[in-house]
């Protein structure tokens, strides 16, 4: 049994509960922190920090709103209050310096890690394949249209599966320190591609409808989605459609020693898992 204890921040997440279960397979013990689980962790609550951190060695980073001057603010003073409570490393959720409006307070808040005293690892993360099978594009996918303001811009999507993998190396490996990894998928995808890869291997009538910016915020306006959700969703679409994130890395393969998935791969063993049965 290992010596370590490591804590997973957003441990019901996507890339979180992936995190813990590879954690668990390899016999590391883990602490699962979430504003509803056994370990309650809430990033607004500061009281809840130090429970979390007793007794840690290392730790699994993800903030909400990344960048912003107050998540910032919150995670310098958990790292400081980690430090002192003995834990070594961390291991953080970031977004790409590429596709970023301004990407200064991100690389802040990565740094904050370090200023703090802990070994930190920045994995600056694409779009999920898995928010096709699994979150907000499921849904749509399951209407036949997936509507959105994502242009022709093509981006590398990413596995959430290879992103976990290359957190729990960063956090029980060693040459990680410092590091700031862009994860990506490898190759270049448009949505188009993406919605086809889906219709062909499920069998559906599905297709991507481009939106425009307005379109897209009358429609999310219409079904109730809160207007700052509204205005969040309109600036993440429109880095999108710069292409500044139509960039492929090989960071996936350097840590791992294996290429990423392919979407086409995840497609198959998606509808396999009947993650679009109906």
């Amino acid at each position: 049994m290992s010596d370590e204890l490591i804590l997973v921040t957003g441990a019901t997440g996507k890339t979180g509960r992936r995190v813990v279960r590879l954690l668990q397979e390899r016999g590391i013990p883990v602490r699962e922190g979430s504003r509803s689980g056994s370990t309650r962790f809430d990033w607004d609550d500061p009281a809840t920090w130090e429970p979390a951190l007793r007794g840690v060695t290392a730790t699994y980073l993800v903030v909400p709103a990344l960048g912003a001057p107050q998540a910032t603010e919150a995670l310098a003073a958990f790292a400081r209050q980690a430090a002192g409570l003995g834990v070594r490393r961390a291991v953080l959720v970031s977004l790409p310096a590429a596709g970023t409006a301004d990407h200064g307070p991100v690389a802040a808040a990565e740094q904050a890690l370090g200023e703090a005293g802990l070994a930190w690892t920045a994995l600056r993360l694409r779009w999920f394949f898995q928010n096709f099978s699994e979150d907000f594009l499921r849904d749509p996918v399951l209407s036949g249209e997936v509507r959105l303001p994502a242009g022709d811009a093509r981006e590398a999507f990413v596995d959430a599966d290879d992103i976990a993998e290359v957190a729990v190396a960063a956090l029980t490996g060693s040459g990680h320190d410092g590091k700031a990894y862009e994860l990506t998928g490898p190759r270049l995808l448009t949505f188009h591609d993406t919605v086809a890869a889906i219709a062909e291997a499920t069998g559906r009538d599905v297709r991507y409808v481009p939106l425009t910016a307005e379109e897209y915020a009358d429609e999310q306006r219409a079904l109730g989605v809160p207007e700052e959700w509204v205005q969040v969703s309109d600036g993440f679409y429109a880095q999108f459609r710069s292409g500044d994130l139509a960039s492929v890395s090989g960071d996936v393969e350097r840590v791992l020693g294996r290429p990423p998935r392919d979407f086409a791969d995840f497609v198959k063993a998606a509808v396999a898992d009947g993650a679009w049965s109906a």
